[in-house]
């Protein structure tokens, strides 16, 4: 072999391995901004600047715009990392929204942002990230109140964007931000019946993302999911979705193991904060770094160089994981 072929060939492999190299952080999604030890540690390991983190939600209630579940800071909540504040909008907010509404909406939103990032002497970012799960009937003021709250506020506009907003990109329209954060999970719902795992299923994922690479916005994050829970199901059938729970959580004496994620209760009592009868089961749910991988290896062949974002940051998530091995 030429000389020139050995250079040519051992770029190449750099070329390749820069590419598949993706920095990562996590989201903060807690209401009362705390870290403890495995927290403080995950976060300080990640390899980006910046920590998306949730300031508050909104919601319309009796017709009035309410901010819900503010965030709080305890002085355990110590981090360099940038703060890019990030707000969750329901839908209904946009039912039959009025101009003037819009603008007054995108106004309080950004008055709260800096308040609370003055109030905790947050290091905030120079972007706003905007999370919500908008329809084919409120996308146009959606769409508008992205464009309102950049102009009032001066910052990038980000926002997120789910599986089905990307295959069904031309009645759902295309958000007017730069950027988006391609939130890689949720792929049906955790209360039906199916044998399918509802935080992400591998096969629905590609379906919705097999022509991602036609999407018109390029400039694309990715959001992936490391949580976990149980979905409980009663004598009935009726199914009620019980957050953060881990699979230590299951190994109870009270418990019996019917397969390899789900568990059946042996005896009346109260189990994760919820009175739970005999016979009631457990359908445990996760995503193993195996899974992660696979759907990483997917995206690098229709984007590129784009940041992880992991949801969420929190010690029962964190502890156990290879961050560095899934993200490359």
């Amino acid at each position: 072999m030429k000389i020139s072929q050995i250079f040519f060939a051992f770029f190449l492999v750099i070329a390749c391995s820069q590419k598949q190299n993706h920095p990562y952080t996590f989201y903060y999604w807690k209401t009362n901004l705390a870290l403890d030890q495995i927290e403080r540690k995950a976060l300080a390991e990640s390899t980006t600047h910046f920590l998306c983190t949730r300031f508050f939600d909104v919601d319309k209630v009796n017709g009035k715009f309410e901010p819900v579940a503010v965030i709080i800071k305890s002085e355990s909540f110590q981090t360099e990392k940038e703060i890019i504040p990030t707000v969750f909008i329901t839908n209904r907010t946009f039912f039959r929204i009025k101009n003037e509404e819009i603008k007054f909406l995108a106004q309080n939103i950004y008055d709260l942002i800096q308040k609370k990032g003055k109030d905790y002497q947050l290091t905030s970012s120079k972007e706003i990230q905007i999370d919500c799960d908008w329809t084919a009937g409120t996308k146009d003021d959606y769409f508008k109140f992205l464009h309102e709250l950049k102009k009032i506020s001066g910052k990038e506009i980000t926002c997120t964007l789910r599986l089905h907003q990307v295959k069904d990109k031309n009645l759902m329209g295309i958000p007017p931000v730069n950027k988006v954060y391609l939130m890689c999970y949720s792929t049906s719902s955790p209360l039906e019946n199916s044998d399918k795992n509802s935080i992400l299923d591998i096969n629905i994922f590609k379906s919705y993302l097999s022509k991602l690479e036609d999407y018109p916005l390029k400039n694309i994050e990715v959001a992936l999911p490391i949580y976990s829970w149980g979905i409980v199901t009663n004598h009935l059938g009726k199914h009620k979705l019980m957050n953060a729970l881990s699979k230590k959580d299951l190994e109870n004496q009270n418990f019996k193991r019917i397969s390899d994620n789900e568990i059946e209760i042996l005896k009346d009592g109260f189990y994760f904060g919820n009175f739970l009868n005999k016979g009631f089961k457990i359908k445990f749910e996760e995503i193993s770094d195996d899974q992660i991988k696979e759907v990483v290896q997917f995206l690098d062949k229709k984007i590129s160089d784009y940041n992880i974002i992991y949801y969420q940051l929190d010690s029962k998530f964190v502890g156990d994981r290879n961050f560095q091995k899934t993200s490359f």
